[in-house]
């Protein structure tokens, strides 16, 4: 099984790619899965994004989101949805593209009124390409970044099982 985390804020460095990347270790963790974890932080493709032909990177990108058998999506809040910069990156797939790929939703925003956007924008747009999307995805605030174990840990112990049934893996 390979391990993917996408992370779709413009920021390098971001709190969101921190949460992601403690997000997938915990989930990770929990499903016993000890092999390598992959990020791909679009803040440095961004700039390529947009060429008519995508450079080599944006496409090595795109492979490895394709390829992996979980998907852990991330992006910031902006203007209660998703960015920007992640939408323009998945619009270069094709139609059904993540057939086969279990997907893992994850926004953070700073407004508990923006927290059906992870089930109400993200979800859809993974399920449109073609994605399993077997959990609830998570509306992480940024209140709870400084100390996340809690509502991490609680999301992971949640999904780790449904990924498990749908991968085929013992929990």
């Amino acid at each position: 099984m390979s391990f993917v985390t996408l992370v779709g804020n413009p920021r390098e460095g971001s709190r969101t790619r921190t949460v992601a990347e403690h997000a997938a270790e915990l989930v990770a963790g929990r499903l016993g899965y000890v092999g390598e974890r992959d990020v791909i932080d679009l803040a440095g493709l961004a700039p390529r994004l947009l060429d008519p032909q995508p450079p080599a990177e944006v496409r090595e990108a795109l492979e490895r989101v394709v390829a992996a058998k979980v998907l852990l999506v991330a992006s910031p809040t902006y203007k209660a949805t998703y960015t920007g910069l992640l939408k323009v990156f998945l619009d270069r797939l094709k139609p059904e593209a993540l057939a086969g790929v279990t997907a893992l939703p994850i926004l953070v925003m700073g407004d508990p009124k923006h927290s059906l956007a992870v089930e109400t924008h993200l979800r859809p747009l993974l399920v449109e390409l073609g994605a399993a999307v077997p959990t609830p995805g998570l509306a992480l605030l940024e209140s709870d970044i400084a100390a996340p174990e809690e509502v991490l840990g609680r999301w992971a112990d949640r999904v780790a099982p449904q990924i498990a049934l749908t991968e085929g893996v013992t929990v």
